[in-house]
């Protein structure tokens, strides 16, 4: 178990007490060998990578906090003394509450019993005070976050279940339109060509009259299908919609997610609008999963003035720290999938991402699916 959203806490804290001990070294306040100064601020800087680029790992969890006790033990301002308030929360953010409040309980008892060989220290008795409710505090920061990856995986669920019952409700809607509008047109063909039956010898003209009336119903019949198929084809739910929902899912407190869809919808087909939601969601994920960005773009544009390669256009952009020399540009990250489904709409799926410069993903449709195949 492992969110992110409170991921700049951590490096708010690094640089605030990388700035304070730089402070006291330079001011005199901390005393001890260059060496110590050294290892606080390599340390410091260290921990500020494993912030960006771990993921929630056990490893990651491991090198966090014997940075944090080897930055506390080099430092002579006596700040870093704060971070090992990270160590209970990063627990609880990879392991869980039993493990990230029993490691609270130790950092606790730890300082607990300290403070008892110096009952009389006021400084140290308030020290241990502060700690305590640091410790609170830290476990319910990861509490509330974890919680909120919970209901965001909750209304995650419960919009696909929206979204299925929408269809299902259209569907239904739809076969109750094709009974009763087609039965009534098949009833009124089956009458009209038994009328023609019976006065084809008595009558040419009214059974000639009867023939086109069951063609005119045939034709109404067909308009009807036609309609009732189109509605089944139809998105329950807008791309807008849809975009915006994905967004707020993945949004966090330390990563923005934006969407914007402009031009009309209509333009790009069923087909087209469904490709382009699952290319923004694979292109979110992998920001989500690899990227360490702070912020993530969705934008979609339909354009009818376009040529006709590029009438509808989706682009995925991050400011994260690109893509490593050894992705392979073809398949690395999902890109095969993305890479078969546009290709079949006949568009095609660009990946950009200079190391440290963040990442691009567009991909580019035709204005419809239906402009590829040809007419029969």
């Amino acid at each position: 178990m492992f969110t992110r959203p409170l991921a700049g806490v951590a490096s708010a804290l690094y640089v605030t007490v990388l700035v304070g001990g730089l402070y006291f070294a330079v001011a005199g306040l901390a005393h001890g060998p260059a060496w110590r100064l050294t290892c606080f601020v390599v340390g410091l800087l260290a921990l500020l990578v494993v912030e960006r680029i771990d993921r929630g790992t056990v490893p990651g969890l491991v090198a966090r906090a014997l940075l944090i006790h080897a930055v506390a033990a080099a430092d002579g301002s006596g700040l870093a003394r704060i971070l090992f308030l990270l160590v209970p929360f990063a627990v609880y953010l990879t392991l869980g509450r039993r493990a990230g409040s029993l490691t609270a309980l130790a950092y606790g008892s730890v300082l607990v019993l300290w403070t008892l060989t110096r009952p009389t220290d006021r400084e140290a008795v308030g020290d241990l005070v502060m700690f305590l409710v640091g410790l609170v505090l830290a476990v319910a920061m990861a509490a509330v976050a974890v919680t909120a990856d919970a209901q965001r995986a909750r209304a995650e669920r419960l919009l696909d279940e929206v979204a299925a019952l929408a269809a299902a409700d259209e569907r239904n809607r739809v076969a109750r339109d094709i009974h009763d509008s087609l039965g009534h047109h098949l009833t009124a063909i089956a009458i009209q060509l038994e009328k023609a039956t019976a006065y084809r010898t008595r009558d040419a003209d009214v059974a000639a009259r009867a023939v086109s009336d069951a063609h005119g119903s045939a034709r109404e019949a067909l308009a009807e299908v036609r309609r009732s198929v189109s509605a089944l084809r139809a998105d329950p739910l807008s791309l807008r919609t849809r975009l915006a929902a994905l967004a707020a899912r993945l949004r966090t407190a330390s990563m923005s997610v934006t969407s914007a869809v402009s031009g009309e919808e209509g333009l790009g087909g069923a087909e087209v609008r469904d490709a382009v939601y699952r290319v923004a969601q694979e292109g979110l994920t992998n920001a989500v999963r690899h990227a360490g960005a702070r912020r993530v773009t969705v934008t979609v544009h339909f354009d009818p003035d376009a040529p006709r390669a590029g009438g509808v256009e989706v682009v995925v952009a991050d400011d994260g720290i690109g893509l490593p020399e050894s992705l392979d540009r073809v398949s690395g990250f999902g890109l095969a999938g993305m890479r078969e489904r546009v290709a079949a709409l006949g568009g095609t799926l660009v990946l950009d991402g200079p190391p440290g410069r963040g990442t691009t993903l567009t991909a580019r449709f035709p204005a419809a699916a239906e402009a590829r195949v040809p007419a029969r």
